[in-house]
């Protein structure tokens, strides 16, 4: 995985070094340990580069990071700058390294319905005609912030295995404070973008949804995010503008034990980021942190796959491996693991 250094470009990834949970930036192969590398710029620059004082100025987290974008975003430009010359113990192997999601606990997570593909296909599928209302606004659900994992083994209890489903989706990273916004300024309040996989046990989220409520417990045992989180600008050149807000030209794609079962593009999405935004701060304020899901992008689960005859009654099953893949984003891998 490459990051390129001129232009304040940035991915950001959260490591596991023994029980602790460390903010990195992606330098070529390699991460750069942020917490260290603040450390070193303090002492560099005669200043305090104790841990309090480190993280009080910088934070000790992505999320951290964020909330102190305006301090700590230039400082961390201007060291991703000059990699080449920073001490090597503040770098660590990126094929060694274990990466959590990048923010292990948003603010808040909610998730949208955007891609008409998706909803008409899945409607078709159950024979219902397309709802109207799907281009009146831009709906959205709270999922479980507390739920969040990243890439590797995903253990599922017996509840949420029945019609075990993943969910090809990209999430962004609210990265300023902002309440009634419009879409044609939103954009502004987007940090960055990363993989979103919504796991759904579809047995469960149908039997609840027929009591007009949810999805909740069809969707609150794990939300995947990761692996990187990548900053707008670096997705600059794959940027459609319009006046609805940005979309983005990216490739999105599942496999399913090596077998491609999904592909799309972000691009495609009916109602953009800006959109969700503006529709979601109606009235409530947003926070740094807050991550906001696409919604499934069309062909992008085994719900609407098996409705359309693609795949032939196929859910998910213990030690299945399941890989998304948005361009400039990376790949998200997990391996379904049986839990009592």
């Amino acid at each position: 995985m490459k990051v390129m250094l001129e232009g304040g470009l940035m991915r950001l990834v959260t490591f596991r070094r023994g029980p602790d949970l460390r903010p990195g930036a992606l330098v070529d192969d390699r991460i750069l340990d942020l917490r260290a590398a603040f450390a070193h710029h303090e002492r560099e620059a005669g200043r305090d580069a104790s841990e309090g004082s480190v993280r009080a100025r910088y934070g000790a987290s992505v999320l951290e990071f964020i909330e102190r974008a305006e301090v700590a975003r230039p400082i961390a430009e201007e060291l991703l700058a000059q990699a080449g010359r920073l001490p090597e113990e503040i770098f660590l192997p990126l094929a060694s390294a274990e990466l959590v999601a990048p923010i292990p606990r948003p603010t808040s997570m909610r998730d949208g319905y955007a891609f008409r593909q998706h909803v008409e296909s899945a409607r078709r599928n159950r024979g219902l005609p397309m709802i109207p209302e799907f281009d009146l606004f831009p709906v959205f659900y709270f999922t479980n912030h507390q739920a969040v994992v990243g890439p590797g083994p995903l253990p599922v209890g017996p509840l949420h295995r029945e019609r075990l489903d993943f969910e090809l989706e990209a999430a962004i990273v609210v990265g300023r404070m902002g309440k009634n916004l419009r879409a044609s300024e939103a954009d502004a309040y987007i940090f960055g973008y990363m993989i979103m996989n919504d796991w759904s046990a579809r047995a469960v989220q149908m039997e609840e949804m027929k009591l007009s409520l949810g999805p909740a417990k069809g969707k609150d045992f794990a939300t995947g995010l990761g692996p990187v989180l990548v900053t707008c600008d670096e997705l600059a050149d794959r940027r459609i503008p319009g006046p609805r807000g940005d979309r983005y030209d990216l490739v999105m794609t599942a496999s399913v034990n090596g077998r491609q079962l999904s592909s799309g593009n972000l691009r495609d999405m009916h109602w953009t980021f800006a959109e969700l935004l503006e529709r979601i701060s109606d009235g409530v304020t947003v926070f740094p942190g807050d991550v906001i899901g696409s919604g499934t992008v069309g062909t992008g689960c085994l719900l609407e796959l098996n409705g359309s005859k693609i795949t032939d009654n196929q859910w998910l099953q213990p030690g299945d491996h399941v890989s998304l893949s948005i361009e400039r984003l990376g790949t998200l891998e997990n391996t379904i693991v049986a839990a009592d």
